[in-house]
């Protein structure tokens, strides 16, 4: 190899056509007592080298850093990491944690969660195909002024055109592992976490047809890309699910499909402001919502008071986004609002986001954290008492060790979260 399986010394097409092939994929072990050797005996028989990128992967080690071995009893078989969680999450994992230079420690734990990803992706893939009823891309203008889009849609499609560079070059410069990381951020972060949220409010309205073709196709369209960028590395779910996509116009296979290619005709940094506004006062809502322990079904009053009539007419024109995500039932906008009496309080983007709050609501979630705080610095003193024993931590196993100390550091974050919660509920009562 790489010659002599293609035919050689005959003359075949399989050695016209593969030799020389593009790059090799080996570990640094073995550079000189192979790689440098097929390189010299491709330059001695076929007068060329054989490939002109070499493409050097790190060991697999376990969770701990410890290399494979039978006597240490930590081997691990492929195939059961296969059969208990899936072939693309054993995939996704692997090129998530390649990093040039570096070796690849691999825990079951990461590889569970990339197959909670793989089933975010088909939940996803179900939503958008349960919800593509009346549409007939046939029948679509795919040629729609970009400002007839809805602020959602043009976001995402202008975030994809990011990705698609993004992407691009990651594998180009075979960065798999920033390909991995770009795609699980806009598939989780973004594509799930918002725009089908706000895909929401396009698709229940029936009285506005050409929102919902817009934001069908948007959708169709979005995740038609997504799946071709990720079937490099996770190529059994984006085939099957690519199989199912509705009216598609190209190829037997995933496999055979072009790559994706950016547009931006949506894009804009006004567009990418005013999303991102939406967000962060969503979050800031969603934050007080569970810092002062109301109920998650429940409406809730707002007022945003803001400091230019720019910054109103985004978020007015945006209202009913806030409004569905945030679980406002009334929302009040302006630039001279007063602040409540009795509220709880955030800011973003110089945005004053207040929350009315009866005081004596109030003042039972100030009761709660106070006895939450309590018990959490219980468990923080046992836990301190075991690690301050020289005796358990000479003896105990290293893995018991630190599940304490693991255990240490999360209590440490809740109660700090706790006494946040309780700073900002008695700032609010003065």
């Amino acid at each position: 190899w790489p010659f002599s399986t293609l035919g050689w010394p005959g003359g075949t097409k399989e050695l016209k056509r593969f030799y020389p092939t593009s790059v090799l994929v080996t570990g640094f072990d073995i550079l000189f007592f192979w790689v440098a050797r097929m390189m010299m005996m491709g330059l001695k028989f076929m007068g060329e080298i054989p490939f002109r990128d070499v493409y050097i992967h790190g060991l697999v080690r376990d969770e701990k850093g410890e290399k494979y071995s039978k006597t240490r009893g930590n081997v691990v078989d492929p195939l059961d990491l296969i059969e208990r969680f899936g072939a693309d999450a054993l995939r996704f994992t692997l090129t998530a944690l390649t990093m040039p230079g570096s070796d690849l420690k691999l825990s079951e734990a990461r590889t569970e969660g990339y197959r909670h990803f793989a089933n975010k992706i088909w939940n996803a893939s179900r939503f958008v195909l349960m919800n593509l009823d009346g549409f007939d891309l046939g029948e679509t203008d795919k040629n729609f002024p970009p400002e007839e889009f809805s602020l959602p849609d043009r976001w995402i499609r202008s975030r994809l055109s990011q990705v698609i560079r993004q992407v691009e070059a990651s594998l180009d410069a075979y960065a798999f592992n920033e390909a991995a990381h770009v795609l699980y951020q806009f598939i989780c972060h973004e594509f799930c976490d918002w725009y089908l949220e706000l895909a929401k409010l396009s698709l229940y309205q029936e009285a506005d047809r050409k929102r919902r073709t817009l934001t069908q196709q948007t959708l169709l369209e979005v995740l038609d890309a997504i799946l071709r960028l990720l079937h490099p590395l996770m190529p059994f779910i984006t085939e099957e699910i690519w199989q199912q996509l509705p009216q598609r116009e190209e190829g037997e296979s995933i496999m055979v499909a072009e790559f994706p290619k950016p547009d931006d005709r949506y894009g804009s940094e006004e567009i990418a402001n005013t999303m991102q506004v939406v967000i962060e006062v969503v979050t800031a809502l969603r934050n007080i919502r569970g810092e002062m322990n109301l109920p998650p079904g429940e409406q809730i009053v707002a007022l945003l008071r803001v400091r230019s009539r720019e910054m109103e007419e985004r978020l007015r024109d945006n209202e009913p986004f806030i409004q569905a995500l945030g679980r406002v039932g009334e929302l009040t906008l302006g630039q001279d609002l007063e602040k409540p009496l009795y509220s709880a309080f955030a800011v973003v983007r110089g945005v004053e986001i207040f929350v009315p709050m009866d005081r004596s609501r109030m003042e039972e979630e100030m009761r709660r954290l106070q006895k939450e705080i309590l018990k959490v610095e219980k468990e923080i003193a046992f836990v301190g008492r075991k690690l301050s024993n020289e005796q358990f931590v000479a003896k105990a196993p290293p893995e018991v060790v630190e599940e304490e100390r693991e255990k240490a550091s999360r209590h440490e974050a809740v109660r700090k979260r706790l006494e946040e919660n309780l700073r900002k509920i008695k700032e609010a009562l003065g």
